[in-house]
Order: structure tokens, then sequence, then C-alpha cells
């Protein structure tokens, strides 16, 4: 699975910032939030669990390890999300830095 987040410029001149999970075999995106303030820890581990649920239904954890591929942004390499995830089941990977081709 991966996750990104990206921005809108709406004509107001407002930003509607939308965070997203896929499944990297089906393309599917499993789980999005969508906001005009700044995406946060916490909406990505939103992110996180709607992912499960949509999967695998209501568990506490995976029921095997899954990547979790993401960048290194702010919301993704916080040491709440990071731990977070790892709790549920997801083996945390990250894209290197400055490596558009990853």
């Amino acid at each position: 699975w991966c996750s990104d987040g990206f921005e809108i410029g709406c004509w107001n001149k407002e930003k509607v910032r939308v965070v997203f999970s896929l499944d990297c075999c089906d393309r599917e995106v499993m789980s999005y939030v969508a906001t005009t303030t700044g995406i946060n820890a916490l909406m990505v581990q939103d992110v996180l669990v709607e992912s499960i649920e949509k999967r695998f239904g209501d568990v506490q954890e995976l029921p095997r390890q899954v990547e979790w591929l993401t960048d290194n942004g702010s919301c993704y390499i916080a040491d709440d999300t990071r731990q977070f995830a790892k709790s549920l089941g997801f083996k945390v990977c990250t894209t290197p830095v400055r490596s558009p081709e990853s």
C-alpha cells in the first residue's frame, strides 16, 4: 500500500489538501481525507485505520504484515504515525529524499 497527499487551489484562493491511501496492486483508493487546514499525523492515522477496515473489516491489526510506502512528509515520519502504523502490523517504508524516480 502507499499514501501521499496533494493540494488543490480553489477560485476563492482557499486550498484543499487531500491525503489518500492506494492499494498498489489494483490502484484502488482505499481511504482519503480532505481539509482546508494542514494535513497532520492524526489524519494519516485515520487513513491507516480506514484502509485496514476496507480490506479486512473490523480488526485490531493486520492479519499479515503489509508494506506502507510514503514520502518523507512530516505527517508520515512523525514518531506517533510510525509507531501507530507498526502497532497495526504495517512495515513502514519511505522513499529516499529527493528521489522522484522512486
